[in-house]
């Protein structure tokens, strides 16, 4: 009999190991095997060992086992293993020792009436990680490292460091693993494992994000030597003509890409033609597949980096230069081997026919956005900018027709930040997501949702990207929130009230401010096995199909669109839940590697005694001050009432206002000021700023002259901007939900 099948049973009572054996009507001497198979269940989550060393299924005591996230702020979210349970919140007092990542047991708080699923972790069964990145620092009595993750414990007690290289100072980051934690009440006890060194040295800085999040510098030499071998099998590095004798010939197509200045991988490219009153659409993609074998050397190690990670100083790429930078990448004059999409549109941007099949393309250009953007302004020159003119056109009615079937509009401009040769900041530049970003925006969206609904029709197991639908309550929260600013607002569980609302914050100064609310109620995308719909795009049916080089979802849609051998549905779930993983792992990674680089750019400004002036947007009044969005610096941050030393302020909680005693002055949600640094705190992560002098507000603007703030729409396979906290880059959350 089933041991599962035993436990879940109505008729089953609590039983101890031997008991258990003589229901299941096992020997005595398979007593050890039975036991295997309880620890290994236990460990599972699936059951518990109560009082008497007696077992029952976790289900039946509300347990359920899942991988916790745990905020900035120390609260806890845990996403069940078992498909169909919702998110299940937990306070920062209930997460016991649980870590983030960290696979738990959760006991439910059933509560009549309560809509959200709340509870308290009760075991951690599975430790993602047990080595951190801290600052060592010397009480009284003990050596302690405080980790730079303010999601883990305040300190981590530790020993002399012995056999690390090199003797570690006091204030030098390193790296600690911990060894033993029993409760919440008590703090953690760790080993030191490695010393980075000062962290103001040039380098310990990134070499201390790569070892928070475990990002590897290198690949394995098989992986590197499987590339190589198959880049040296073709020596004028293309694919030979048998590769490409049996696929659809697109080489005498206009084919082109656009992409940002520096990459260096071209996984996607399109090509529009017109035929009398319709148009046909090819959206090639670079075909990684056919190099990368299910099981291979390449294929386990892009599975287990999961995508490409973009840091701020480099690149920590999927797969091997040998693929991502040339063989897969879609270059211009050279032949490249893709999978196709090929659309039949209407002269009004509706499709009509879609097909699915292998081809091989010889780009002829390749344009940065910038470059598409002046091409787009003027005249076309030739045939080629002519396309683009013709691609661009539809590509607006594509776009049209998005919006007009409820997609959000929830984009954010993008900041960059250019280093120096020290890695220091030496400017900050701003991204706007113009009509070139749209353009190749909308056929990849296209793409990705024709894909997306070939794999459900043909009923293949497959890995979608998925966004549910925001929790009622979290909507209804917002939208109190919304009305107590006195903008007008309906019932965002309406999707025409959510982009009635969305377009009229546009046009209001508070806007900005109430769109990142709107940012922070919103679930969080990601990969599942279901197709579950993306509600920010307003598709029921959509996948990542578009960039195979650095999303291992892509390589996987690739192959359960073409390959002959189906994906088993187990193993599908494993890798979505992996690359879920994987996903926030390097998004919280590119965050903190810009978040070094600008704090040590703002303690300079500091340490100068000239700090610049920043144009701020006011997002949220406390009685202890404001935040503020700076968006010249991609971070949020407080501007303490303790840091306005000429004037008094009184908080209202009714309407949220802050008002000077002494001045009048009146701060509130969506005002625009100008602020300049204050203090920076790098180890909790918080940036303060202050008001400018008076005498040096120079670029402030009178609220009669502020601009209109729209967020321009973003493309969905692009990194892209997020709500922030104080003292947070915030350019990661929407990349989180498409």
């Amino acid at each position: 009999m089933n041991l599962l099948k035993l436990l879940g049973s109505a008729e089953y009572l609590p039983s101890n190991v031997p008991e258990l054996l003589m229901q299941l009507g096992m020997k005595p001497n398979q007593q050890q095997v039975l036991q295997g198979l309880l620890k290994s269940l236990e460990k599972q989550g699936k059951i518990v060992r109560t009082k008497g060393n007696r077992y029952i299924v976790a289900k039946e005591a509300d347990l359920i086992p899942g991988v916790i996230q745990i905020t900035r702020g120390g609260r806890g979210f845990v996403q069940p293993d078992e498909a169909g349970i919702t998110e299940i919140s937990i306070s920062d007092n209930n997460t016991g020792t649980a870590m983030h990542g960290d696979r738990v047991l959760v006991r439910l708080d059933v509560k009549p009436g309560q809509q959200d699923k709340s509870g308290s972790v009760v075991r951690v069964l599975e430790r993602k990680r047990t080595q951190f990145v801290g600052t060592l620092q010397r009480s009284k009595q003990f050596l302690h490292v405080t980790p730079d993750d303010p999601r883990l414990p305040g300190a981590i007690y530790v020993s002399e460091p012995r056999d690390v290289g090199r003797k570690p100072n006091v204030g030098d980051k390193v790296v600690v693993e911990i060894t033993q934690w029993e409760s919440k009440q008590t703090a953690p006890e760790g080993e030191i494992i490695e010393v980075l060194g000062p962290p103001d040295e040039e380098g310990v800085d990134m070499l201390s994000v790569l070892r928070h999040y475990d990002l590897p510098l290198h690949f394995p030499r098989n992986v590197l030597h499987e590339a190589q071998t198959i880049a040296k099998s073709r020596p004028d590095n293309q694919p030979s003509a048998q590769e490409c004798a049996n696929r659809v010939d697109c080489r005498p197509h206009n084919v082109i890409t656009i992409d940002p200045d520096d990459a260096k991988d071209f996984d996607d490219a399109i090509c529009l033609q017109k035929h009398g009153d319709q148009w046909q659409l090819w959206v090639h993609i670079a075909d990684v597949s056919h190099y990368v074998m299910p099981g291979s050397a390449l294929d386990i190690e892009a599975k287990k980096r999961g995508n490409s990670t973009y840091l701020v100083d480099r690149v920590i790429p999927m797969l091997p230069e040998a693929l991502s930078n040339e063989l897969c990448s879609l270059k211009p004059n050279v032949d490249r081997l893709t999978k196709c999409v090929e659309f039949v549109l209407s002269k009004d941007g509706k499709v009509i026919s879609s097909k699915f099949y292998a081809a091989v393309i010889r780009s002829k250009r390749r344009f940065t956005y910038k470059e598409a953007f002046a091409a787009i302004q003027v005249p076309p020159a030739n045939e080629t900018e002519q396309m683009l003119h013709d691609a661009h056109a539809m590509a607006q009615k594509v776009r049209h027709h998005r919006f007009k079937n409820g997609s959000l509009d929830l984009d954010f401009p993008e900041n960059k930040i250019r280093l120096d040769e020290h890695g220091k900041v030496l400017r900050i530049e701003r991204i706007e997501n113009d009509v070139s970003h749209q353009l190749i925006e909308e056929y990849m969206l296209l793409a990705n949702e024709a894909v997306a609904g070939r794999l459900m029709g043909l009923n293949r197991p497959s890995v979608y990207r998925v966004h549910e639908s925001p929790k009622e309550q979290r909507l209804n929260d917002y939208r109190e929130s919304v009305l107590s600013h006195r903008v007008a607002c309906g019932n965002l569980n309406h999707r025409p009230e959510v982009q009635k609302l969305l377009s009229k914050l546009g046009t209001l100064p508070i806007g900005p401010a109430l769109k990142i609310g709107f940012l922070r109620s919103l679930m969080r995308a990601r990969y599942a096995v279901e197709p579950l719909g993306h509600y920010g795009l307003a598709k029921t049916k959509y996948t990542h199909f578009t960039s195979p080089i650095r999303r291992y979802a892509d390589l996987v849609v690739h192959r359960s669109l073409f390959d002959k051998v189906e994906l088993q549905v187990g193993i599908a779930k494993q890798i979505a839940d992996h690359i879920s993983t994987t996903e926030k792992n390097s998004s919280d990674a590119e965050r903190d590697s810009k978040e070094v680089k600008l704090y040590a750019y703002l303690k300079a400004q500091i340490a100068s005694k000239k700090p610049q002036p920043y144009a701020a947007l006011v997002t949220d009044v406390r009685n202890f001050g404001f935040f503020v969005d700076v968006p010249d610096l991609g971070l949020s941050g407080v501007v303490p009432l303790s840091a306005i030393p000429d004037d008094f302020f009184i908080f209202d909680p009714a309407t949220r206002e802050l008002t000077g005693r002494h001045t009048r002055r009146v701060i509130r949600l969506g005002d625009n000021l100008v602020v300049q640094i204050y203090k920076v705190d790098s180890i909790k992560k918080q940036v303060d700023f202050m008001l400018v002098p008076s005498r040096d507000r120079s670029t402030r603007q009178d609220r009669s002259e502020r601009p209109e703030r729209r967020g321009p729409p973003h493309r969905e396979s692009r990194p892209a901007p997020a709500p922030r906290k104080p003292g947070h880059g915030h350019k990661q959350a929407q990349k989180r939900r498409k």
